[in-house]
């Protein structure tokens, strides 16, 4: 019986899901397709009762639906558990089960990279869906002070009640607070293609600072290229989103598909 995937999230039309996964069915033979699934939050109990019926096998979830799922769910586990985000979800045991694997996604991408003797800091900017991953991976990775800030401050206090040992800088001295950083990372959309961006350029950073950037939709945002330019450690967000895949293809599959440069070339030649 052909397996059917899909990724919900409003807006979706940019994601390159689809593409990821469709390139892994093929070279593992299987019959499966993958969709984007536009949708509405009145929309999420009938997705999730089509997987309950087996009309769904698996779904990614995405923005802004990772928290708001959790509802509809018979359980979360593992990562989506200690952040209370969920980006995957499949059946087991005609359970709906909740899992994230961008925590995953994160430390697999770059935080390899950090050596938490010398990377001790980090500001996280941002605290919408993809923020409690991102500080659960800093905090796996070893990373004692991590700071958050957001437009909304509201946001970074509810964050605080689930990772108590955040700290909040405020966002309107963000200019001058990145220099405190051994680490930062963008988790917001300010960056994105045709949408917003920072206000100020980044040139007060640490020397040896680095910088992450959650999008991979441009793959070089007007910050990641300034810093770039300066010659800080820069990283898009492309490698997270195909290690977070990985991890979802496999909890879906129980396969463990490769990343290879076949793929990597497909991925960037529709970003450029």
């Amino acid at each position: 019986m052909k397996k059917k995937f899909g990724i919900i999230g409003n807006p979706i039309k940019h994601s390159l899901s689809p593409l990821l996964h469709k390139y892994w069915f093929e070279k593992y033979n299987l019959d499966a397709s993958y969709s984007i699934i536009e949708a509405k939050d009145e929309d999420l109990k009938d997705i999730l009762r089509k997987i309950r019926n087996h009309e769904l096998t698996g779904i990614n979830v995405t923005l802004p639906f990772k928290q708001k799922i959790i509802n509809q769910t018979d359980k979360i586990v593992n990562d989506a558990e200690l952040t209370g985000s969920v980006n995957t979800i499949l059946l087991d045991n005609d359970k709906i089960v909740g899992e994230n694997t961008d925590v995953f996604g994160l430390q697999a991408a770059y935080l390899k990279e950090i050596d938490s003797s010398i990377h001790k800091s980090a500001l996280v900017i941002g605290a919408g869906g993809v923020s409690p991953s991102v500080i659960l991976s800093l905090q796996k990775s070893g990373v004692k002070e991590i700071s958050i800030t957001n437009r909304t401050n509201e946001k970074c206090i509810f964050l605080k009640k689930r990772f108590t040992y955040l700290n909040i800088a405020p966002w309107k001295n963000l200019k001058d607070e990145i220099k405190k950083f051994d680490i930062i990372i963008n988790a917001t959309s300010l960056g994105l293609n045709n949408g917003d961006d920072f206000n100020f350029n980044f040139s007060s950073t640490k020397e040896n600072v680095v910088y992450i950037d959650t999008i991979y939709n441009p793959l070089e945002t007007k910050t990641y290229k300034f810093l770039k330019e300066e010659g800080r450690k820069v990283f898009n967000g492309l490698d997270m989103f195909i290690y977070q895949g990985q991890k979802s293809f496999y909890l879906w599959n129980k396969i463990n598909p490769e990343i290879d440069d076949k793929l990597i070339e497909l991925l960037n030649s529709k970003l450029k």
